[in-house]
């Protein structure tokens, strides 16, 4: 049985462009179609200009395709995927996902599959409240939030988070592979669920 995979996310330095890419592959190895695309950026280019390692990962990721709203709908699973700012949603984030309202007005987001990851610049910089912000607008959809919860071994190796993958973001874009193979099984687990939301309707 296909299942689609839109995995949507923000980055500045590039963790969780690397996390997103990490779920594609995951979603890709158990025969998923999928789209990866990265919401539109906010800031101006001359505050991007004064941090050499946003302003590179800005010039590197130029060919990654703009989110659409579009892509929510084509999708059976959603991985939603952004930095915390504040113990919340990035502002970029949060735009995109503001902008969904016509899809939820007529419904095209019910019973969609959502899963999250995020980053922080410490291990207890927000993620948690940040995942729980983003599975509030997907309980607003209609979705359905689908968690890592306990459910693998490489949950607890990444640092046992049950509501999703998170990873402190260090200044040299170090990522444990632990928070890699974390990503997968969330991944995977999502595709799972979808596929037997789809052989039951």
């Amino acid at each position: 049985m296909s299942v689609r995979v839109a995995v949507i996310y923000y980055s500045a330095t590039g963790t969780n462009y690397r996390l997103a890419q990490t779920a594609e592959r995951a979603a890709q190895s158990v025969g998923a179609e999928t789209r990866l695309a990265k919401v539109p950026e906010l800031a101006p280019p001359e505050a991007i200009a004064k941090n050499p390692a946003w302003q590179k990962h800005v010039d590197a990721t130029q060919d990654v395709p703009i989110a659409r709203v579009e892509d929510l709908e084509w999708a059976d699973v959603i991985v939603l995927s952004t930095p915390t700012r504040y113990g919340n949603v990035s502002s970029q984030m949060k735009q995109f996902l503001d902008t969904t309202g016509g899809l939820f007005a007529q419904g095209k987001l019910v019973n969609k599959v959502v899963t999250a990851m995020t980053s922080a610049q410490n291990t207890h910089g927000g993620q948690e409240a940040t995942l729980l912000s983003l599975y509030t607008t997907a309980y607003h959809w209609g979705a359905i939030v689908v968690t890592p919860g306990y459910t693998d071994p490489a949950v607890f190796a990444a640092g046992g988070n049950p509501y999703g993958t998170s990873v402190v973001a260090t200044d040299d874009g170090t990522i444990p592979d632990a928070a890699f193979q974390a990503v997968e099984h969330q991944v995977r687990r999502a595709i799972d669920i979808a596929k037997r939301l789809k052989s039951n309707a």
